[in-house]
């Protein structure tokens, strides 16, 4: 057995569990969490409607979005901006309250049926030029590689797969030592685990892969009492050089990625099986 996959069946300890109420807004971490087939109740189960170039829209085109803390209440996310005013998502005053945070007409929308494509079609581009547009959204300037999304057709007609506010599928996990690898080879930039918003925050004890998490492609796991087939690596986009919190605005982040892994980072999974993860829960390989 590979040294990689050593250690992802034997020491992959999970270190931080967060769920984020609000589409692209700051998240919550959590000590456990219940996984159904949707993930995390409550992750992304809301998100802003742009009211001036229609369709659901998150960071990749209102940045300000970045700079809101979203958490969880017992039936909607309390909402709470940079300057410290905090209003509930089933407020009548919501929509308004909104926009004017953000300085761009928004609705906020719990979701709704699967069945309703037209909610979840993507509004109106910024641009004529459809490559050029999906560069802008994607972080890449002209001579890199794009994203390759075969394998998400619905994501060129919707802006998340109908019924979820998910950017692709329903869990991302990422490890510590990714994001350890950037820091060290481009320390002129922070690569912290808010731009990169993991569901799950891994640690491959004594692993020295660079980017270990991607050897877990193709393969399903155990967490707890969870089980994820892990299904593809996380294209990243430019919501990651946003300025949020103490964050800096930082387009490096995205010529490092390109340079390093392709503009990849982090592993996308879906549920096999639902039940409970918690903070030092110890990740292992399926074996048929």
């Amino acid at each position: 057995m590979p040294k990689d996959e050593a250690n992802a069946s034997d020491n992959i300890l999970v270190t931080e569990i967060w769920r984020y109420p609000v589409k692209s807004m700051m998240g919550e971490r959590l000590p456990e969490a219940s996984l159904g087939e949707n993930g995390i109740p409550g992750d992304r189960a809301w998100a802003v409607r742009d009211e001036k170039r229609g369709g659901i829209r998150g960071a990749k085109k209102i940045p300000q979005l970045m700079d809101m803390q979203a958490s969880s209440q017992d039936n909607a996310p309390l909402i709470t901006a940079r300057d410290g005013q905090s209003v509930q998502a089933l407020d009548a005053n919501i929509n308004s309250w909104l926009s004017e945070k953000l300085d761009h007409p928004v609705s906020l929308w719990p979701l709704v049926p699967p069945d309703q494509l037209d909610h979840y079609r993507r509004g109106a581009p910024d641009s004529d030029n459809p490559l050029e547009e999906f560069r802008t959204v994607m972080g890449r300037l002209p001579g890199e590689a794009l994203p390759d999304f075969s394998d998400m057709p619905e994501l060129l007609e919707f802006e998340s797969p109908p019924g979820t506010y998910f950017d692709a599928f329903p869990i991302l996990l990422l490890s510590q030592q990714s994001l350890d690898t950037m820091n060290a080879l481009y320390e002129e930039s922070v690569f912290d685990v808010r731009r990169f918003r993991p569901n799950i925050l891994l640690d491959f004890e004594g692993s020295d892969a660079p980017f270990p998490e991607q050897s877990l492609i193709g393969k399903t796991v155990t967490i707890g009492t969870v089980e994820l087939d892990i299904v593809s690596t996380c294209p990243r986009c430019s919501m990651t050089t946003h300025a949020f919190a103490d964050l800096p605005k930082d387009t490096k982040i995205m010529r490092r990625l390109v340079e390093k892994t392709d503009g990849n980072l982090g592993v996308y999974a879906t549920i096999k099986k639902p039940g409970q993860v918690k903070e030092t829960d110890r990740l292992s390989l399926k074996t048929n």
